[in-house]
């Protein structure tokens, strides 16, 4: 009867580890014409966190988790006082927003619509490559490296990046704590972890 059991759990973990994406180290960053070229190739990925967002007197603290799946993302964000947990997901010029009951709506300009929502926004458009530590490469950007020849600073769309701390992931140096201001609006995260797939 134990040895069954036995049994039945690693056909159920064999067939779990099944579907499951496959994680992998990034190669060496070692320029940062090499680093642009790897992250902003990137097809999947995932980072879970802390996100903090101030915009006049409104804002909160919560947790993130990010998913982008090639030119999809979806981004779940929990804690926010009097909304509760809320997911966003976008694709191509498509974002959807889930609230707190389930209502799901489609918002033609994300980060507008989510300041009139809720009285602040995040900048969803550009935030994919600025967690990973590069600039979006649909726009022109201003940067500024630190003396270890990391990124430290980028201005784009109007938004002052900051990374003020590196930390492992995925093999390589990769953000652990940023902030991005815009006018009233300052968004920060704290990266505790991150996860990279083929």
């Amino acid at each position: 009867m134990k040895r069954a059991a036995i049994l039945l759990s690693i056909a159920l973990l064999s067939a779990g580890c099944a579907t499951t994406r496959e994680a992998i180290s990034l190669p060496e960053l070692d320029s940062w014409e090499t680093r642009t070229a790897v992250l902003g190739e990137l097809r999947e990925w995932e980072f879970r966190g802390r996100i903090a967002v101030k915009a006049g007197d409104e804002g909160f603290n919560g947790k993130i988790r990010w998913i982008q799946d090639d030119e999809t993302f979806n981004t779940t964000v929990g804690g926010p006082i009097g909304i509760g947990t809320v997911r966003i997901e976008g694709s191509g010029q498509t974002v959807t927003l889930t609230d707190k009951d389930g209502v799901r709506t489609e918002l033609q300009d994300a980060e507008l619509e989510l300041r009139y929502r809720y009285g602040w926004t995040i900048p969803l458009r550009s935030l994919r490559y600025w967690a990973l530590g590069v600039p979006d490469p649909a726009l022109a950007a201003e940067t500024r490296f630190g003396a270890d020849g990391q990124l430290e600073y980028l201005s784009q769309r109007g938004w002052h990046v900051a990374i003020t701390r590196y930390r492992e992931g995925g093999g390589q140096s990769m953000p652990n704590r940023l902030s991005a201001e815009n006018g009233d609006t300052t968004v920060r995260l704290v990266i505790d972890s991150w996860y990279f797939f083929k």
